[in-house]
């Protein structure tokens, strides 16, 4: 059966997301005001999310090779980043300090969402 084009981007998207998620915790070192909360204080936090990422990255990537048979991981991607940039916006809207995620995490995470979104077919195809 042949990729169609719609495919060979969701599976180009799936890969380089998958890397940026293996990168949170150097993206975290190189921009702290967009995406290490609690003013960078403690950095078990950041290693903590930054290992959910990068297990989700690898799984992600994994994933690309065939979408269709990874559709609940990427739903899963899809509204785990609308919740988490949900939840992530209202605490950065309550606290000055956090306000970078504005234009950091937030905004990323709901690209993940959309792009993902738009990319993944509506109907499995039929065998």
């Amino acid at each position: 059966m042949a990729t169609t084009g719609k495919e060979k981007y969701l599976k180009l998207a799936l890969i380089v997301f998958g890397v940026i998620f293996m990168l949170v915790y150097p993206i975290g070192m190189v921009w702290p005001s967009g995406w290490v909360w609690h003013g960078g204080e403690g950095m078990y936090y950041l290693q903590m999310i930054a290992g959910v990422y990068a297990v989700l990255g690898l799984f992600l990537i994994a994933a690309s090779r065939n979408p269709s048979e990874h559709r609940s991981l990427i739903f899963f991607t899809i509204w785990s980043s609308i919740v988490h940039a949900g939840i992530m916006a209202v605490q950065a809207l309550g606290d000055a300090h956090e306000h970078g995620h504005l234009i950091g995490d937030v905004p990323a995470l709901l690209l993940v969402a959309v792009v993902l979104w738009v990319l993944m077919p509506k109907k499995l195809p039929r065998a």
